[in-house]
């Protein structure tokens, strides 16, 4: 088996910074995390916070702490901190190969989706932003890892994108029509949606737009390691 990992972010319209944040670590005892966090002080977006967040968190992992642990006290050191002042949405995705998990952690209201055997499934539960109080604890769903399995996660420009034109994605059945008649790799998936949530704001974000989508392959190519990545400049 082959893990393949693809983050798409677009900007949101006139800005030329996202607010979104997406860091990528090894871990320790074998296997990788992805953090997406999307940071706010006193209501207002802020790259410095959602970098700061994400970096807690990864720093945490990379010591070999395992995620709840990590996004717990990460949690409760911004909140001692900046007492409420500051707000974020976080995701964490992990592929554990000590467990032979994958791990999926929330603390926001957007939920995950899990595409398995061509059909998609929303894995939505209960989730508290990090900064609203010192105990918040993640939402975690942990899985087998298994051939053919992809799991995907966005930010809010993703989820909400139209809405400003009474319009929106419905994307269980986005992703269904998608991988009904192809087997996409996780870039195609990711690039997709992204070019669908775009398109759906006019082709002019309104939010910030990131996705991440893990597959987890039967067909593994080599032993090589590798990450691309692309960067357009103005």
């Amino acid at each position: 088996m082959e893990i393949k990992i693809a983050i798409a972010k677009i900007d949101k319209h006139g800005e030329g910074i996202s607010g979104d944040t997406v860091e990528v670590t090894e871990r320790p005892n074998g296997g990788i995390s992805v953090v997406l966090a999307d940071g706010q002080i006193d209501n207002r977006d802020s790259k410095a916070i959602s970098t700061m967040v994400a970096h807690r968190v990864i720093d945490n992992i990379s010591e070999g702490i395992r995620d709840g642990a990590s996004i717990r006290a990460a949690a409760h050191s911004i909140y001692a901190e900046y007492q409420g002042s500051v707000r974020a949405n976080l995701s964490v995705l992990s592929v554990d190969l000590q467990t032979n998990t994958i791990i999926i952690s929330r603390n926001n209201a957007l939920p995950a989706f899990l595409i398995s055997e061509e059909t998609v499934d929303c894995l939505y539960s209960e989730s508290e932003q990090i900064g609203v109080r010192a105990d918040v604890a993640p939402t975690i769903i942990e899985l087998p890892i298994r051939p053919e399995l992809a799991v995907v996660l966005f930010s809010d420009g993703v989820y909400h994108a139209g809405r400003d034109n009474r319009q929106s994605m419905d994307i269980c059945t986005t992703l269904e029509a998608f991988i009904e008649e192809q087997e996409p790799t996780a870039k195609e998936i990711a690039d997709f949606l992204l070019s669908r949530a775009i398109r759906l704001d006019d082709d002019q974000p309104k939010d910030n737009m990131s996705i991440i989508v893990l597959l987890v392959s039967s067909r593994p190519t080599d032993a090589i390691r590798r990450m691309n990545i692309a960067m357009p400049l103005d």
